[in-house]
């Protein structure tokens, strides 16, 4: 699926506008026939994506004609069903990927793209004890809970309440509940990861912040030798801000740096060519490995070239660099992030909340 199409209906209010009578009464299932509080996503005549949850007595609304939701419920996955004025649309439980496109949103989230690639790139694997920061609107953290199994552990950093908040949200609307292995603290990294975790006890740690340079040091500290630090970053200024300090600290190899581009295909018949839309650069990874205590990191041999490079000429683009550096510099307007207003943000904590009770979560 694109992850440009997915729309979310019943979030905003668009199936009957009448209030759902005890959906939180209902948890969603991840197999079998499909019931109430189960995310539904329907794909219409024309290929719109509207994702629903199904609740009594609710229905679905476009301007072609209804669906009530009692007449999804029962039917297995993967149906067809008729609207009142005869449009079929496709119903199909979301996959994960569909999910964090369509829940409530309050910072920008890691795409499914890139959230695959930290979990390859990080080797995310069934109980392993991983450190996330920070948790924006829990796209992320949904994946790293499905690579970490139940017997895992996820700590996961936020500076904001409300992003914490929406992010709570989200993932209890996922599977009907909270994990229990999954904790959201509010602060600061450097401040917070010390009382939360031991040294040397994490085995990876993934950074999606303005700043993550800031909390290689800290970071370290709560890695084992050998864990994985990745941080996920959306300019060019601040990779190589990052991969400098990962450098500089003397504690982790060499970092290695990508991006990863999808481009779907159009295929039909001898049509056979790319999509003229593609997701292309949403942000950078750049990962390292902790050495261990001690541990002196060979230098590569390479050859005498002009890219030679002095801490003045990297404190030529590099705001905080050199003597004249102001730290205070980066800020999230300068690296072009938009930010929500704090009616923006209540509103969607008003809306992760109300979703995580139609899918049958506890308050």
């Amino acid at each position: 699926m694109s992850e440009q199409q997915s729309t979310d209906d019943s979030i905003v209010g668009a199936d009957s506008g009448r209030a759902p009578q005890a959906a939180g009464e209902h948890a969603p299932s991840a197999r079998g026939p499909l019931g109430y509080g189960d995310r539904v996503q329907l794909t219409g005549p024309k290929g719109r994506l509207n994702t629903i949850t199904l609740v009594p007595d609710g229905e679905f609304h476009s301007h072609r004609g209804l669906i009530r939701h009692e007449e999804i419920v029962g039917l297995p996955d993967a149906s067809v069903v008729v609207n009142s004025s005869g449009e079929e649309y496709l119903a199909l439980r979301p996959l994960l990927s569909d999910f964090v496109m369509s829940m409530p949103r309050g910072a920008a989230i890691v795409y499914p793209k890139d959230a695959a690639q930290i979990l390859s790139l990080a080797d995310i694997f069934p109980g392993a004890r991983v450190v996330e920061a920070g948790v924006g609107s829990g796209a992320l953290s949904l994946h790293l809970l499905r690579g970490i199994g139940p017997e895992g552990r996820l700590f996961s950093f936020e500076r904001r309440e409300e992003f914490a908040d929406i992010a709570r949200g989200n993932v209890a609307a996922f599977s009907g509940r909270a994990p229990e292995n999954w904790t959201v603290t509010v602060g600061d990294l450097q401040q917070t990861l010390p009382s939360s975790c031991d040294d040397g006890s994490v085995d990876r740690v993934v950074l999606d912040m303005l700043a993550p340079w800031e909390c290689v040091d800290v970071s370290a500290r709560a890695l084992a030798p050998g864990g994985v630090l990745i941080c996920y970053v959306a300019t060019v200024t601040q990779l190589s801000r990052t991969a400098e300090e990962i450098r500089r600290s003397g504690l982790f190899t060499h970092p290695q740096s990508s991006e990863t581009m999808v481009r779907g295909w159009h295929v039909e018949g001898l049509a056979v060519r790319p999509d003229h839309r593609m997701v292309a650069h949403t942000g950078f990874l750049i990962a390292a490995r902790r050495l261990a205590p001690g541990a002196q990191l060979p230098e590569l041999k390479r050859r005498a070239s002009k890219s030679e490079f002095t801490d003045e000429d990297l404190a030529s683009w590099l705001p905080d660099m050199g003597e004249q550096g102001d730290p205070g510099a980066w800020t999230p307007e300068v690296v072009g992030e938009r930010g929500k207003s704090d009616r923006v943000l209540r509103k969607k904590v008003r809306e992760a909340q109300r979703f995580a009770r139609e899918r049958g979560a506890d308050d």
